[in-house]
């Protein structure tokens, strides 16, 4: 059984992950991954800008983010990360297959798994 992540939520978490991380773009998401010296449970944070649409829209990109991930950690242990999730234009019209790809993809570019 896998440890389910657990949330980043401070402006400042936010940014010591930037500050540090991996990063690696798809067309429905850019993932920025920092590995952490510790096998607890992933830490996640999801973000998406004003650009990419007005409340709703982004809303429905982030939820989205979210499920992908959930759907990831079924089978792949994310233990001992933090991520970013950030939400492009394209992530809430994108296949959700397509979107569970690219989150797999960039979490084996970025290192997050192997």
């Amino acid at each position: 059984m896998f440890r389910h992540s657990t949330r980043l939520k401070k402006r400042s978490q936010f940014l010591a992950v930037a500050a540090r991380a991996r990063k690696a773009p798809a067309p429905g998401l850019v993932l920025q991954a920092l590995r952490r010296d510790d096998e607890a449970a992933a830490r996640v944070g999801f973000t998406v800008t004003k650009k990419v649409g007005n409340s709703v829209v982004r809303n429905r990109a982030r939820r989205r983010l979210r499920e992908a991930l959930r759907v990831v950690e079924r089978d792949t242990s994310l233990a001992g990360v933090d991520l970013v999730l950030i939400g492009r234009d394209g992530t809430g019209r994108r296949r959700f297959t397509d979107l569970v790809e690219d989150l797999r993809r960039t979490l084996r570019k970025t290192g997050a798994v192997s």
